[in-house]
């Protein structure tokens, strides 16, 4: 029997040498859920990363009844299984509101990373924020003023679109990460590694419209940090939502 497999693109990178996580685990639950856009109910796609995820190799897929795991010889690199997903999400912000403060990003300040000092960004080459990235999608969350959201707003483009006119759910499910991150950036706490990652797709946004991204701080459960994160249409309409577990750094 032959062996499924998956590929991650090198372009797909959030650190240097690793998978962007929510570009990955979006290109996992594809597998999970056969491409469907919007599950039944509050069924949600929930993949957690147990390992960096190495790109342009082969990662095997094993299949389960409703889960997924994927593999790199004898390394797990992420395991994937269907969950319900409730998340109350705040009201959104205008996107003159988001662009108004997209220069006080993260992604925009120098010698923020660790891997790469003396860079523009707090990961200059990542697909999701980073600035430096010659390909990304540039979702560059800040914090707005007397509120403890951040956002963005997310200029999308029409060379994206896929066979149906819509941004393909893997850059959904990207633009739904960093943001978790820079929420707790915002309160001043430096979280570790995208852990999990649990989304749901309501609807597809057509390539080519402004959207407003956030991210807002959920809890704290010892080194796990509890983030929610949304995606909104150019009408306004809250398309994707996700809860993502970031695990803090033992520094």
């Amino acid at each position: 029997m032959q062996t499924e497999t998956i590929v991650i693109e090198e372009r797909f990178r959030g650190p240097p040498k690793s998978g962007n996580g929510g570009y990955v685990c979006g290109a996992f639950a594809g597998l999970l859920t056969h491409g469907v856009h919007a599950l039944p109910g509050q069924r949600a796609a929930e993949i957690t990363l147990r390992s960096p995820i190495p790109l342009d190799l082969p990662l095997e897929v094993r299949r389960g009844d409703e889960s997924i795991s994927i593999h790199h010889a004898d390394t797990l690199i992420a395991e994937g299984r269907l969950v319900d997903l409730v998340l109350p999400v705040p009201p959104m912000p205008s996107f003159d509101a988001a662009h108004a403060v997209r220069d006080r990003s993260p992604a925009y300040a120098r010698n923020a990373s660790r891997a790469l000092p003396d860079r523009i960004g707090f990961h200059p080459l990542c697909f999701c924020c980073g600035a430096e990235h010659e390909d990304g999608l540039h979702v560059t969350a800040a914090p707005l003023p007397g509120n403890e959201l951040v956002a963005a707003a997310w200029q999308t483009e029409p060379r994206w679109a896929d066979d149906t006119g819509h941004i393909p759910p893997c850059f959904l499910w990207t633009a739904l990460d960093c943001p978790g991150q820079f929420a707790f950036h915002a309160g001043g706490i430096r979280t570790g590694m995208l852990g999990r990652l649990a989304a749901r797709i309501e609807h597809p946004i057509r390539a080519g419209e402004r959207c407003v991204v956030t991210g807002w701080r959920l809890h704290v459960e010892g080194r796990r940090h509890f983030a929610g994160t949304a995606v909104f249409d150019e009408s306004g309409r809250l398309c994707a939502y996700a809860k993502a577990i970031w695990v803090g750094r033992r520094d």
